[in-house]
């Protein structure tokens, strides 16, 4: 039995499902005591005085520090949820599974892409879009682009947990049978569905870290997606304005003296590179929402993930099965 449960949680900490594993939920717990959260925002406090002090001194514009705190802070937050909580394996093997997985989304990206280029391509050649993202401070631009990434992020947190309570509610003797092929639990599966005396929904009720753990790892998932969608049109805009927006119609449309040059690309306008970014952290925004509303694009956003999320609930139901057997 103990060989049996080392080979069962290494496969679920090599599937990014650290919480599943008692250890692991147990040192992520420890991470959240309220001393460790309060020394976590006391160095976020000395790091927002400190980035406050830089931009005061070098007379920085007034936007610039907020995006540097916003932005240093996320990579510390997702440091510590690493480190601290345990996450890494979450993480790592989120990312991994999504560019693996790269040749899927093309499918995705072809129904969602058209309509939406379209949508966006209407404010790329609109003035006031130039005019006002030109005006913008860069800081105070990247603030709205991380801004539209939080209400992005805040869509899934909303919608993901119903996935998990979808599948969860589905598992049955053929259900984990058919989620445990292939995995160090495929014959104990086959033991569970044919003993009469074990019902496998009474062992599927995902809760607590668990939980959030298939959370977040569909959440790293998700969010990728959306990202590599972004960069997509932002490369799309970067291309097709460098082709056709002209110096001149640019100055005319923003209405300043001068629409700069992006550092190392000299043949690229610093407004064309405002609009671009915004623009395409609209489309991630607007892409999200669809995602999660629109039953069409919904079941094709989870596509991805869905046989995955569908094995991590029955190899836990039938692990916790097995182990209340012995």
């Amino acid at each position: 039995m103990t060989k049996d449960r080392t080979a069962v949680e290494a496969w679920f900490l090599a599937h990014g499902l650290p919480y599943f594993v008692a250890e692991e939920r147990a040192a992520a717990r420890a991470g959240l005591r309220p001393r460790r959260l309060v020394s976590l925002a006391l160095v976020l406090a000395l790091l927002a005085a400190g980035v406050a002090a830089v931009a005061w001194a070098t007379g920085t514009s007034y936007a610039a520090g907020p995006a540097v705190w916003m932005s240093v802070a996320g990579l510390a937050l997702l440091w510590y949820a690493a480190t601290a909580l345990h996450a890494g394996p979450i993480l790592g093997f989120a990312l991994s599974r999504t560019l693996g997985s790269v040749r899927f989304l093309v499918p995705m990206a072809s129904r969602a892409l058209p309509l939406l280029l379209v949508f966006v391509t209407f404010l790329f050649v609109n003035a006031e879009a130039w005019q006002m993202t030109t005006n913008l401070p860069f800081g105070l631009l990247w603030v709205t682009v991380l801004l539209m990434f939080g209400l992005a992020v805040l869509f899934l947190l909303v919608r993901l947990p119903e996935e998990v309570d979808r599948v969860d509610d589905e598992v049955d003797d053929d259900f984990i049978v058919r989620a445990c092929a292939g995995t160090p639990l495929e014959q104990a599966s086959r033991e569970v569905a044919a003993d009469p005396r074990i019902d496998p929904q009474e062992h599927a009720q995902v809760s607590g870290f668990e939980r959030w753990n298939l959370i977040l790892v569909l959440l790293v998932i998700q969010s990728v997606q959306v990202l590599l969608l972004a960069v997509t049109v932002f490369v799309f805009f970067m291309l097709f304005g460098s082709l056709v927006m002209e110096t001149e119609t640019q100055l005319a449309w923003t209405g300043a003296k001068s629409v700069g040059e992006a550092p190392f690309l000299s043949h690229v306008s610093l407004s064309l590179v405002k609009v671009s970014l915004f623009l395409a952290s609209f489309s991630g925004f607007y892409f999200t929402v669809s995602a999660v509303t629109d039953d069409t694009y919904r079941r094709q956003f989870f596509s991805v993930v869905e046989s995955q999320l569908e094995r991590a609930v029955g190899m836990r139901a039938v692990y916790l099965a097995t182990r209340e057997r012995a």
